[in-house]
């Protein structure tokens, strides 16, 4: 059941200014697309009789959407996953700064730009085959790159943003020189020509075509979560591991949105940025996707995270990944990680 959420948090944050006239409607165009977001939609037009006009897509067409429509967009906010993704939008100048306490407060530094904001985390896990690699191998993700990993290394394409926003930490925590050796290092070590989703890898991994690959934790959760006996089966077969957690922790990403620059109702746009920050909506927005909320104070209950265990995150900025992401992308090409 969709919980009531009318507590005195979301109250407090949905308080409108009293000199500024009340809007009826926001216009949110989503790049995310999970069934549990209804619920986020549902109470925020509850708690305020704001009623949400959604549009769905994917990022690029969203963002050559909103850059086509300028001045005239009826958009009001945009939400998408991956800090390079926000990134792009930012680079367009179509996010606006929002004056907003509760938002300055209530999401951490290292999570937030200047112009938007992450809701909610995940994780980017090695995934290991228990029978074909000893996971002492593999317990940081510069090991992928070891020679006795010849031929065991599976991952989607190297220019998926996933992958990017890794190797765009990776510039920053070891340096280019470093990043582009290690690139070399995976590509030499591919079991097959990157293809598919974090799910196949997985899958591959369990199948012994790879024996170890790289994936966001919240595809781990959707299959151990499965009722299938397949994805239970997968999920017997293979190991997860928190990788760098002698060094500088797990790599992070995130989903996010902001305020787009022509929004014509403002003030609701503020109040749902708001509405996604409170303690229920944090709840619905990252345990939706078994991801975590970016809200320190808010705890989730997940019984598939919870089973692999807590772990130490890179407090990299997110919003610094961007820095590097090019950078990532031209090493990734001259290694032939595509």
């Amino acid at each position: 059941m969709i919980r009531k959420l009318l507590s005195t948090v979301v109250v407090g944050i949905l308080a409108s200014a009293s000199t500024q006239a009340a809007d009826t409607e926001l216009n949110l165009y989503t790049a995310r697309h999970y069934q549990t977001d209804e619920a986020l939609y549902a109470n925020f037009t509850k708690a305020t009789g704001i009623q949400i006009n959604r549009i769905e897509g994917k990022e690029d067409a969203l963002l050559e959407r909103i850059k086509n429509e300028g001045a005239n967009s009826p958009a009001d906010v945009f939400i998408t996953v991956d800090a390079s993704r926000l990134a792009k939008a930012d680079e367009l100048g179509v996010f606006v700064p929002v004056k907003s306490t509760v938002l300055d407060e209530r999401i951490p530094a290292n999570l937030k730009s200047d112009t938007w904001y992450a809701f909610s985390t995940r994780a980017r896990v090695i995934v290991y085959n228990k029978v074909d690699v000893d996971p002492k191998l593999v317990q940081n993700y510069e090991d992928l790159a070891r020679p006795e990993l010849k031929g065991k290394v599976c991952t989607r394409s190297g220019s998926h943003p996933y992958n990017l926003s890794l190797g765009a930490a990776l510039i920053q925590h070891d340096g280019a020189e470093a990043t582009e050796k290690w690139a070399k290092g995976v590509v030499d070590n591919f079991a097959r020509t990157p293809k598919g989703g974090d799910t196949d890898q997985i899958r591959a991994v369990a199948a012994g075509e790879c024996g170890v690959a790289i994936a966001n934790s919240y595809y781990v959760a959707r299959l151990i979560n499965s009722d299938k006996p397949a994805d239970q089966e997968v999920m017997k077969a293979v190991g997860v591991i928190w990788p760098n957690q002698g060094t500088w922790g797990t790599h992070v990403n995130v989903s996010g949105g902001g305020m787009l620059k022509h929004a014509p109702n403002k003030e609701a746009a503020r109040k749902f940025l708001e509405y996604l920050a409170s303690d229920e909506a944090q709840a619905y927005f990252a345990n939706g996707n078994n991801e975590w909320p970016v809200v320190p104070s808010v705890q989730v209950t997940n019984a598939a995270l919870d089973s692999l265990g807590d772990f130490r995150m890179d407090d990299l900025n997110v919003g610094t990944l961007s820095q590097t992401t090019a950078e990532a992308q031209k090493i990734f090409d001259r290694a032939g990680y595509r």
